[in-house]
Formats: structure tokens, C-alpha cells, sequence
């Protein structure tokens, strides 16, 4: 097999073979995993590709991928990157993120009717897979109207979802604290008729494509001011979706339908988003134009438990390290917020509740403007038990519940207009919300607190499901406490990071406790298993970049690291976690030490692509582990000299260009592949061209004369 590298220059097509059966004319998907090495096009007779309305695309490797379709009616597209929103995910850990562990998930992209695809490849791609959805047009109910308050909203059963591919029930947080608006990616020229449609090929692609449990986002908005229901489980009700990773816990996800890179949204599109937030966030009592700070699940831009300031209508490039909603969207995002904050007043916002019934509870919140405000108290039976009063733009009474039986209640604050603000006391708030500890983790797993500075210290994290005391301690392996990490603190529901770096523990396997105790003396506990072995240190691998072909360069790999104890040494390279050579297997002495692999001499081609290089250590039965990341590449570069002026040279992959122009010499880095325009001025008479890329390979020469 050829490496599993491909460049811009490597153009791979794909047809879609087999005609849809008229039996199937209704919403499918069908996958392909792309070839990308040996026959460019699919094997299929002209007429009878699969027609598709929608393109996902995974794939593996640190490369990218676009790609382009031909419609029905023989145009091609523009060429589109596949990930535009690399962070629309479910968040880490949760059961709906594991299918897609490995893989970049590309967008769904509207495409309309095609029935070709074809696709470019930068950088290192390993595996391509796509996803085609046929959506058909279908005719959709009129919109219907649940409360007065509440804009006119498609339910997934006028857009055609489909129940039956629902993975799990939906799962829903405590709140709604802000919401983030995304775009969906694909055409901006749909027609009022495939708004629907692509509303079910985004469902399509989210669950049977991803993996996920339901299509991601909450609510969408088409360019006509025509919303819908996402994810199921209730429209009013806080669902967690998958549109934000690290993020959806707590937040609404709108999508506008379509790409707002440089186009803004329609002013029907404008004027939906504008009522959807202003209804959504009003349901949660949440001020539109306030700010507030979210500890972050983990993202790539924000690692687990970093508190993140945000407004409460968030673009998701507040998140995460995405575009979306696009320039344009992104622009309008406070005017927005500001129009929602004007719809519909007055209202209530945040509402809070301290203290306990047998004693003072204190009732606050804000209005958006000055008004008579009532709070009242009720039984399990709803009978009335307290009340209180006032006019102003801030609520703020105390229930002296010191006498007050122990049981459920409810209280309300309401005023005239507004949507009351609603909530339970006692028992009915404690069985609400059950104490749990979830996600437990320390990152990593083995730490070697010697100084070198590579895994000297781990982050713990963990989530609550409920308000609660939590300590956290470090247990011995006979389960004695020897070191306290945190003392019992109150903290609410949510996610939260420890670091802790084995100071003054010697090495061996320890437990992390973490314990919690809430107010009505329910207890929970989770342990992590944390090893400390400072027997491996400054560990490296050399050049990062290797090219085992026996031409000279760059053809062995230098892996070295110190031992602070004698220990049996295992040196394994290992590709996508599969074991590919043992450089080293023996016991070695304190000290540094060297291991050298010539991976040009090893038994069988070694592809090109991502490898690791896993150093263990073993002393009294602990093991120390270092991981090295590292490159083969042995492919040489090709570069040609185009005709014409400006001088320029087209290169196959990222290179290092040496050049002799009428005889001066220059150099020039090339970052990527493709054409590179030379800085050279006035005419090119005489030119020779020699290309040095990263891992040493160097090119044929080539000149013009």
C-alpha cells in the first residue's frame, strides 16, 4: 500500500454508484469509504449515481479535506471545506461522543440535488469517509402557536424527523443559563420547500452519520423566519444538545440554516432569531444582554474547568476554536440580543433562593423595569402557606420558615405580564436534583514528579450533579489517607479541576477519593486510580520528523531519557495504538540513555504518517510511561517551474525552496503545497530549483533556461 499521505495536488473523486430504488425515494443516507490511493473514480455507468442533498465527511489524520458536488442539472459547485465547525460536538466523555473518537466530523453541508461528489486532500488524511443524505422535499404543516408568548415553531414531526433512529432519551441540565447561536453551513439559496428538507438531512447525518443520540441543535432558523424543533424532549424544557462542545450543559443552541461567513441573515431570519431568544430566554429568566461565566466541560480552546466569560447570546466562536456563526452573524449577535431584551416585556430575571425551610429563606430577583411584584408560597397541596409584596425594579423578601413543618413547596414570583418565575423548597427541591459524582478523571494517569517538566503533575476532574460539600483526598493503596487535596467546600452543580502533583509521596499507586455530602445528608464518593514514578525523566525523540529510506538523511530515530532507578526498559513505536517494532527491550542502568531505531532497515516498508514512541520503565512492580509523538516521511518533493511572470515554482508538499536565479541565490519556505509565488523581480532567464522538505527528502533538480 502507498503512505496514507495526500496533497492539495492529489485530487480523489467519488461517484455514487447504485441508483435509489423507488422504494427508497424518502430520506437515506448512504456512506462510502473513499479510496485514496489507486483508482481516482468509482466504478459506475453514467446515469446512475445515487442522487444526494447533503455531504458529511470524516476523516482521519492531522490533514484537511474540501470537497465540491455536481447537481443534478450538471454545474459543479465551488470547492468547500469539509469541518467548517470542527467544535459542533457532544461534549467529551458522554456516550455520544464515543463513536466519533478519532475521526474529524465535517459539517453538514446543504448541497440541493447532486449526484457527484469530489474531493481534495491537505496534509496527512489516513482514511475518508462520506456521508450522503437524500432529503426529499415534503410538504409541512403549518406552524402552530403553543403559548402566546412563544414564536410560531415547526415541531420535528411537521419536518419530517424521524423517531425511529433516535438513539437515546433526551438528557437535560438543572438550567438554561445563555444561548449560542451557530450556523449550519451549505447553500444560502435554498427554497422555502427545502428548508424542511434540510432540517432532516442534518438529522440524518447527526445521528446515523456521527453517531449522536439526536440531531445536535436545539432550535434552527431558515432564511424565510421559519423556526423549528431540534432535539427532542421538549421545546420549553432545558435540553442538553450536541452543538457546543464543553458548552452544551446549560445553554440553548440556535442555528441559522445556512453559511453567514460574509453574507448577512435575512431580516425575516433577523426578526425570528430576535422572538426565539427573546421567548427562550425569557423561560429561563435569563437578561438577554447580561454576561455571566461558564466553567468549560473541555474544549479545544478551553481545557475542563476553565471559567469562561460569556455573554448570554454567545457566538459558538466564544466556545470553541470555530468561525461560526460567521463573520457576518457573528456581527449582529448584541444588536440582537438587544432587540430580545425589547420583545415582550416586562420579565423576571434571575430569580434566586437562599436559606432552608426551619429557617429564613430569602427570595431575590430583577425586573426589566419597575412593577408591583408578588412572591407566594404553597404547600404540596398548593395551598398558600406565605406571602409578600412590594413594587420596584428588584424583588427581595424573606419566609421566616423557622416554624414551617419539613415537606415539599413550591413558591412563585410573579408580576403582571411577565412569565412567573417558578421553584421547589424542602423535599421537593432535594429530590429534585439527586447527589451524584460523575466523569471522574485525572489527566494523566501517571505522573513523574521529578522537575523535567513532562508529566510532573495530573488534573483531576470530576462533575456534581447537585449543590454539595465535596473534599477530595489521596488514599494509599491500603486505602490510608495521605494527603488532603481539599477540605470539605460548598460547591454547586457542576464540573470541576484539581491539580495536584504527588509532592512528598513516593512512588507507587494512589486513589483519589472524591467525597460529598449535600444539605439533607445524602453522600456520594468516586475514586481515580493516580500512579507516581519518578523513575522516567526528560525523555525525547529526535528529529520529529524522520525519513527511513536509506537515502542518509534523517533515517534513524534518536529516542533518549534518564533513569533515577534501575529498571526494565521497553522502547515501543506504535501507529494509531497498533504495535509496529520493539527498538528496545532490556534492563538499563540510572543514568542517561540513548536508543536508536533505523527504521530503513526494518522488515517490511514503513508507511509514511503519525507515529509514538512509548518508553516504559518498571521498578518494584510501578511502571513509568512517556509518550513521544513523531512523523515518517519518506516521500521526496516534486517541483516544476510554471511559464510566465511573475517567476513561479509549484511544489507537491510544505518545502524549503533553494533557487538560482540568474545566477543569485535565494531560499524560500513554503508553508503548504501548491503554487509559490518567488520573490523575484524582472526577468527569469536562467532558474534551477532544488525543494528540502521538513524530514530531509529533497527533490530532482530542475531548470529553465
Amino acid at each position: 500500500m502507498k503512505p496514507a499521505l495526500a496533497f492539495a495536488a492529489a485530487l480523489v473523486a467519488a461517484v455514487v454508484v447504485s441508483p435509489a430504488p423507488a422504494t427508497t425515494a424518502g430520506p437515506s443516507l448512504t456512506v462510502l469509504d473513499v479510496p485514496l490511493h489507486g483508482a481516482r473514480t468509482l466504478a459506475a455507468a453514467a446515469g446512475s449515481a445515487r442522487r444526494f442533498d447533503l455531504v458529511g465527511l470524516h476523516w482521519r489524520g492531522r490533514g484537511t479535506v474540501s470537497f465540491r458536488t455536481r447537481s443534478t442539472s450538471g454545474g459543479w459547485s465551488a470547492w468547500h471545506a469539509a469541518s467548517p465547525e470542527a467544535e459542533d460536538l457532544p461534549n467529551a466523555g458522554t456516550a455520544e461522543a464515543r463513536l466519533g473518537v478519532g475521526w474529524h466530523l465535517g459539517n453538514p453541508w446543504w448541497a440541493g440535488p447532486s449526484d457527484r461528489i469530489e474531493y481534495r486532500l491537505r496534509g496527512q488524511v489516513s482514511a475518508l469517509r462520506a456521508f450522503l443524505v437524500r432529503s426529499p422535499r415534503k410538504p409541512t404543516p403549518t406552524r402552530t402557536l403553543a403559548v402566546a408568548s412563544e414564536p410560531a415553531i415547526v415541531p420535528r414531526a411537521g419536518w419530517g424527523a424521524d423517531e425511529s433512529i433516535v438513539q437515546s432519551p433526551p438528557r437535560y441540565a438543572d438550567t438554561i443559563r445563555f444561548a449560542i447561536v451557530h450556523h449550519t453551513a451549505g447553500s444560502n439559496t435554498y427554497s422555502p420547500a427545502d428548508a424542511a428538507a434540510v432540517v432532516r438531512g442534518i438529522e440524518l447525518y447527526h445521528v446515523q452519520g456521527n453517531g449522536w443520540n439526536d440531531i445536535g441543535y436545539n432550535l434552527l432558523v431558515d432564511r424565510f423566519g421559519t423556526v423549528y424543533e431540534g432535539r427532542a424532549g421538549g421545546i420549553d424544557r432545558n435540553v442538553i444538545g450536541a452543538h457546543a462542545l464543553g458548552f452544551n450543559t446549560g445553554s440553548v443552541g440556535i442555528a441559522l440554516i445556512g453559511t453567514y461567513s460574509s453574507s448577512a441573515p435575512s431580516t425575516a431570519a433577523q426578526d425570528a432569531l430576535a422572538k426565539t431568544l427573546a421567548w427562550r430566554l425569557d423561560i429561563a429568566h435569563v437578561d438577554p444582554v447580561s454576561t455571566l461565566t461558564v466553567v468549560s466541560g473541555g474544549s479545544e480552546r478551553f481545557p475542563s474547568g476553565v471559567p469562561v466569560f460569556l455573554r448570554a447570546v454567545s457566538g459558538h466562536r466564544d466556545t470553541g476554536l470555530t468561525e461560526c456563526p460567521g463573520n457576518a452573524l457573528y456581527a449582529l449577535l448584541d444588536t440582537l440580543a438587544t432587540r430580545a431584551a425589547a420583545i415582550g416585556t416586562p420579565k423576571i430575571y434571575a430569580p434566586t433562593v437562599t436559606g432552608q425551610v426551619g429557617g429564613p429563606v430569602r427570595f431575590r430577583a430583577r425586573l426589566s423595569m419597575p412593577r408591583p411584584w408578588i412572591v407566594a408560597v404553597t404547600d404540596s397541596a398548593g395551598v398558600q402557606i406565605a406571602a409578600g409584596a412590594g413594587t420596584g425594579a428588584g424583588v427581595d423578601w424573606t419566609w421566616d420558615a423557622s416554624l414551617a413543618p419539613p415537606g415539599a413547596y413550591r413558591w412563585q414570583i410573579t408580576t403582571a405580564g411577565a412569565t412567573p418565575a417558578t421553584g421547589a423548597l424542602g423535599a421537593a427541591a432535594a429530590g429534585r436534583s439527586a447527589l451524584a459524582i460523575s466523569a471522574a478523571a485525572a489527566d494523566p494517569e501517571t505522573i513523574s514528579p521529578n522537575g523535567d517538566g513532562i508529566a510532573d503533575s495530573t488534573t483531576l476532574t470530576y462533575t456534581t450533579t447537585a449543590q454539595a460539600l465535596v473534599a477530595v483526598t489521596v488514599l494509599t493503596s491500603a486505602s490510608s489517607p495521605v494527603a488532603l487535596l481539599q477540605n470539605a467546600t460548598a460547591e454547586p452543580a457542576g464540573t470541576y479541576t484539581i491539580a495536584w502533583d504527588g509532592s512528598g509521596l513516593p512512588d507507587g499507586t494512589y486513589s483519589v477519593r472524591i467525597d460529598a455530602a449535600d444539605s439533607v445528608g445524602k453522600t456520594a464518593s468516586a475514586t481515580v486510580a493516580v500512579v507516581v514514578a519518578r523513575t522516567l525523566g526528560a525523555a525525547s525523540v529526535t528529529p520529529a520528523i524522520f525519513s527511513p529510506n536509506g537515502d542518509g538523511r534523517n533515517d534513524s530515530l534518536t529516542v533518549r531519557f534518564d533513569l533515577g532507578a534501575p529498571a526494565d526498559v521497553r522502547v515501543r513505536i506504535l501507529r494509531d495504538g497498533a504495535w509496529v517494532a520493539t527498538p528496545y527491550s532490556d534492563p538499563l542502568a540510572v543514568g542517561p540513555q540513548v536508543v536508536r531505531w533505523d527504521g530503513s532497515k526494518r522488515v517490511g516498508k514503513l508507511l509514511d504518517g503519525t507515529y509514538t514512541a512509548v518508553i516504559e520503565a518498571t521498578t518494584g512492580g510501578v511502571i513509568s510511561t512517556v509518550s513521544l509523538p513523531f512523523a515518517s516521511d519518506t516521500r521526496v518533493p516534486v517541483v516544476r517551474i510554471l511559464k510566465g511572470r511573475p517567476l513561479r515554482v509549484w511544489l507537491s508538499k510544505p518545502a524549503t525552496l533553494t533557487l538560482r536565479v540568474n545566477g543569485t541565490r535565494l531560499t524560500q519556505t513554503a508553508a503548504a503545497a501548491g503554487v509559490v509565488r518567488v520573490r523575484w523581480r524582472g526577468p527569469a532567464s536562467h532558474v534551477r530549483v532544488v525543494a528540502w522538505d521538513a524530514a530531509g527528502n529533497v527533490s530532482v533538480p530542475v531548470a529553465r533556461s
